[in-house]
């Protein structure tokens, strides 16, 4: 098993438009005293150039010129901070409908997302869509933040109606859970430090939940997955490189190759060029087996009993991510890990096309088979992409469901 302590938390930050994501980030970055001064100074003097007494903690993340001038974030802006508990790589994501697929990047690595409300509105349909993305990605930790509170007078009872509204919705998604946060963006409440004017809530300020929230199980607990990225010959010896992206491997490891099915064993670990005993995700390696077989870019070497499924058929959950629809019958490509395979679009859920930024369910015929994983299981072996095939442009974004 591997030592490494993980200590760094991805997560992702989504909402309505105007509940308050921005300012959120904004103060969290600002609060934790993770703003260099030039930064803080650039936000001053264009808060002033709109008339505003106070700095737009908002501009902190709304980077592109394009966003400050509109007021409104229109792409994924990630930003990098720590506290002497931990590092964040933070997503703040757009909140508008025509923006979902921004929302499906930031939230697609990240082990936690914030889902924000505006205390005065509560849950709206972009709340909804936003947990299902957040559900759709097997996201394992949600954070329900109730923003503005200080728009409602700190009301408990205000609160607590969002958190039982949000909760039926999460029931019906499949959400296992959430922690709801009031807090109040703009004044500071309950993001970095507890507030004194909600005494009424005993939980955790924003930024200590985040602290403290349990990070990723150590991918190499999980069953060993290599996906061969580059076969390499020294001489009459092949070596396959690539990411052992779950499991561990070690020399005299019986392994199987996918989609051949052929049996072998690891003779030799490379890591950064030196010899190892053993490889432990997400290690990048060089593996040298037994038997010279026809091993190939794109293939899955695996070892242990729990095999990855090998199919043809692709059924999937999915969010289309191009402006160009998809539908029944459309000849895609269908990249899953280093491997790139021919399918056709057999089914969509009954719906006679996907749109940008839709959510839906799929099913695909590949033309050779595929080693997968179930989403639910892992999101590294579980995710694959549609291309298209004429100009290679990514077409939709899918979580195998193979249950």
């Amino acid at each position: 098993m591997s030592t490494t302590t993980i200590d760094t938390l991805r997560f992702a930050t989504a909402g309505s438009v105007d509940d308050g994501k921005s300012t959120l980030v904004g103060r969290l970055l600002h609060d934790s005293k993770s703003v260099l001064t030039d930064q803080l100074e650039a936000v001053r003097r264009v808060s002033a150039d709109r008339g505003q007494d106070a700095p737009d903690l908002a501009l902190l993340t709304d980077g592109l010129r394009a966003e400050r001038e509109q007021g409104i974030t229109i792409d994924v802006a990630y930003r990098y901070f720590a506290t002497p508990r931990r590092r964040f790589i933070l997503a703040d994501t757009p909140g508008h409908v025509q923006y979902t697929r921004n929302m499906v990047t930031g939230a697609s690595t990240a082990e936690l997302t914030v889902v924000l409300v505006d205390a005065r509105n509560g849950v709206v349909e972009q709340t909804r869509r936003h947990a299902a993305v957040a559900a759709l990605l097997r996201v394992p930790h949600v954070v329900l933040a109730v923003n503005k509170m200080d728009l409602v007078g700190y009301e408990q009872a205000v609160f607590e109606r969002i958190v039982e509204e949000f909760a039926g919705h999460a029931a019906e998604l499949g959400l296992p859970s959430f922690t709801p946060v009031p807090v109040s963006a703009l004044v500071g409440d309950n993001v970095v430090d507890r507030s004194t004017r909600m005494d009424w809530y005993e939980g955790p300020a924003l930024l200590e939940f985040l602290e403290n929230v349990p990070v990723g199980a150590d991918p190499s607990d999980a069953p060993a997955r290599f996906p061969v990225q580059y076969v390499i010959r020294d001489g009459q010896v092949r070596w396959y490189a690539g990411q052992l992206v779950s499991g561990s491997l070690r020399v005299g490891d019986r392994v199987t190759v996918h989609p051949s099915g052929e049996g072998s064993e690891i003779t030799a670990i490379s890591v950064l060029g030196t010899g190892a005993g053993a490889a432990y995700a997400p290690q990048s390696v060089s593996l040298r087996l037994a038997d010279q077989g026809d091993v190939s870019r794109g293939d899955m070497i695996t070892a242990g009993v729990d095999a990855p499924t090998l199919t043809q058929d692709v059924r999937a959950a999915v969010c289309h991510l191009a402006d160009r629809p998809l539908r029944v019958g459309d000849r895609v490509l269908l990249r899953h890990t280093t491997r790139t395979v021919k399918a056709i679009v057999k089914d969509l859920g009954g719906a006679a096309e996907l749109a940008a930024n839709d959510l839906g369910r799929i099913t695909l015929r590949t033309a050779e088979p595929l080693a997968l994983d179930d989403y639910a299981v892992s999101r590294r072996t579980g995710a694959f992409l549609v291309i298209d095939p004429a100009d290679g442009a990514t077409l939709t974004a899918g979580m195998a469901d193979l249950t």
